[in-house]
């Protein structure tokens, strides 16, 4: 039996066909090792789209066409490199044969419709583009968590590093900024890290995708499991201190359309939403003293203190800390979820609202981390997940969440960290439907 889908992780690899055929023959090893790597994850609620290229196979075609026929245009020429995908794709339909969809997706018009096989196999569709634009397309119907884009090379450069030997990694990016080094036109055989045209597509949907060494799979694993991993990520912007301003607390950036705003129903809204978690807290965990991390303008430390809980808030945003009422001052500072500015074991209850679907995927665990280095007892977690249909409904846009995941995701992240417990039963909560909360314990 598959696990229940809805449950599931969904991931789009995009695989560089010159991984699996580095000099025009099969790369065995590399398929084995990618054979192993998807069975292990999909046993960890995941499920996978794996989008290939067409690699030397394609280039090899193309270039036997033009010294036969001459020039050929290029919509022949894309033609010949959609086919070389579809070989490949067909070779990965076979490896997974018992756990993959029998339809290899050739036609991204054709929505699966309650599909059960925890692998999907996608190649090459139409020309002007390449396998990378079909990557991005899955990912936005069937609403990937992330993007990975394997290749044979460990980073994005600032320039091409075969010519430059200063040519400098790029760790994070936008796409304003790689589509200055790929440009925005597509050519057959180009060799970019990532289709300029995938690239607008995945800047206008507001998509991250991490390019990656395809070979190196305990870097894939790091990736998945958020740990620091190699890889460069381009994100729809950079997110910083500076992104968590007096629009963004306002809702126009897309935030929570009336949590966020200072209009009176605004207002309204984010006092009953802390009293509801001031409450919950004090009668189910009645912590001496509690933590909040990401405060915003501290109303929920407010709450809580009211109720008698010595709290206390960071959070990373100079406006935030700005409108703080001058009786919470001395209870507020500002600090950073990735180096939370208090000593080990300092409170009962450490708690985030709204804080970790913030982060990218490199620096979760070490967030985590942070908040149970901190607590002695509890962790307390409330996080956007895909199962708050009921937030979407007032949600916009908003580009700063880079982690919107699974509750299956985060209990799962939960168990890789050594100090900590999930505690699920006896916890009264709301549905996943309108919220996720996550109760954690420090052994």
């Amino acid at each position: 039996m598959f696990p229940d889908k809805k449950t599931q992780e969904t991931i789009v690899l995009s695989v560089g066909g010159s991984l699996l055929v580095p000099n025009g023959g099969v790369d065995t090893e590399f398929l084995a090792q990618l054979n192993t790597f998807i069975r292990k994850h999909i046993k960890k609620s995941r499920k996978f789209f794996i989008v290939v290229g067409g690699g030397k196979t394609a280039r090899r075609y193309r270039d036997a066409g033009k010294k036969v026929v001459g020039e050929l245009t290029t919509e022949d020429l894309d033609w010949l490199g959609i086919h070389a995908t579809r070989l490949n794709a067909h070779l990965l339909r076979t490896i997974f044969q018992d756990i993959a969809h029998q339809r290899i997706i050739e036609n991204y018009h054709k929505r699966l419709i309650n599909w059960k096989e925890p692998v999907v196999i996608g190649a090459g569709w139409l020309p002007g583009h390449s396998t990378d634009y079909d990557a991005v397309l899955l990912a936005k119907d069937y609403h990937a968590s992330v993007l990975i884009n394997l290749s044979n090379i460990d980073w994005v450069y600032d320039s091409d590093p075969n010519k430059n030997k200063n040519a400098k990694p790029i760790e994070r990016t936008t796409w304003e900024y790689f589509e200055k080094i790929v440009g925005k036109i597509w050519e057959p055989g180009i060799n970019a890290p990532f289709d300029p045209v995938a690239s607008q597509l995945a800047k206008k949907i507001g998509l991250t995708v991490i390019i990656a060494n395809g070979n190196d799979f305990s870097n894939l694993d790091n990736i998945l499991n958020g740990h620091p991993y190699r890889g460069t990520m381009i994100t729809p912007l950079h997110i910083d201190a500076a992104y968590f301003d007096r629009e963004y607390f306002e809702g126009q950036k897309g935030e929570y359309r009336l949590a966020y705003t200072e209009s009176k129903i605004g207002s309204l809204w984010q006092t009953l939403a802390n009293w509801y978690r001031a409450i919950w807290i004090k009668l189910l965990l009645d912590p001496s003293d509690c933590l909040d991390v990401g405060c915003g303008t501290g109303k929920l430390v407010y709450a809580l203190r009211k109720l008698g809980v010595k709290a206390y808030g960071i959070d990373i945003s100079n406006y935030a800390l700005e409108k703080v009422k001058p009786e919470l001052a001395p209870f507020i500072k500002r600090g950073d979820i990735n180096k939370i500015p208090f000593k080990a074991n300092m409170f009962e209850l450490v708690v985030s609202v709204d804080v970790l679907e913030h982060l990218e995927r490199s620096s979760l665990q070490r967030a985590i981390k942070e908040t149970a280095r901190v607590s002695r007892k509890w962790i307390l977690h409330k996080i956007y997940t895909k199962e708050n249909r009921w937030i979407t409904l007032f949600h916009g846009r908003d580009l700063s969440h880079m982690s919107v995941l699974s509750r299956q995701y985060w209990i799962n992240l939960f168990k890789y960290i050594d100090n900590i417990t999930v505690v699920r039963k006896g916890v009264v909560k709301l549905p996943s439907f309108f919220e996720s909360i996550f109760l954690l314990r420090k052994k």
